[in-house]
């Protein structure tokens, strides 16, 4: 039998990427919690390069950087297929996989930074979300109707934005400013709750993060 582990974080979007596919594809596997304050010798031994979590260990093999491990947990796996099987639309995943985590830093720092820094990282995410809004005008989710690669990796779009709204009072994203946008978000939370984390415990987390944050500003 497969030996699965997974070094992360409960309330990481990156750990919760990784986690959901697992679930997704069925597999049984540990969750151990790091801190990544007093990193541990599995993490520092199995991500020696970037020593960050998340880290998939599979029968002894170390897999690193959440999207890699998607992909390698959709094909080493059995189960519903993560990536489409038409190349086309498996390259379309890819890109729009790509743009979300490129433009998630920009999203982070709307709530983590202030002043003339927040106004510019406000900006370049109202961008991203301008263009995502653009993008789902005529499908429900980044690949036709069909939810994937693409919408598992930009979970903080989906979750961990409303999360950081509720929590910093930065409200980015309204279904006035940005419909299509919002009608993905609902569609994406109202199918999928089963695999979401714990909401109060998200709260609870960066809400003891962000403010001591703010107070510092």
């Amino acid at each position: 039998m497969a030996e699965v582990k997974l070094l992360g974080l409960s309330y990481s979007p990156f750990s919760h990427r990784v986690e959901w596919a697992l679930k997704l594809k069925g597999v049984k596997y540990e969750f151990i919690v790091e801190d990544l304050q007093n990193k541990s010798p599995l993490l520092l031994q199995s991500n020696p390069i970037y020593k960050k979590i998340p880290v998939l260990i599979h029968n002894g093999k170390c897999i690193c950087e959440s999207m890699v491990i998607l992909e390698y947990i959709d094909e080493a796996f059995e189960g519903p297929s993560i990536l489409p099987k038409d190349p086309y639309d498996r390259a379309l995943a890819r890109f729009w996989a790509k743009y979300a985590d490129d433009k998630g830093e920009a999203v982070w720092k709307s709530f983590f930074l202030k002043g003339e820094e927040q106004e510019k990282a406000k900006e370049e995410a109202y961008e991203m979300l301008k263009i995502l809004d653009n993008e789902f005008k005529d499908k429900k989710f980044f690949v036709g109707d069909k939810f994937g690669f693409a919408d598992i990796v930009a979970n903080g779009a989906a979750l961990y934005l409303g999360i950081l709204e509720e929590v910093s009072g930065v409200v980015l994203a309204t279904s006035e400013k940005f419909p299509n946008f919002c009608a993905w978000r609902d569609e994406y939370c109202t199918q999928n709750k089963e695999y979401f984390p714990s909401r109060d415990e998200l709260l609870i987390r960066y809400r003891a993060y962000i403010q001591p944050v703010a107070a510092s500003k």
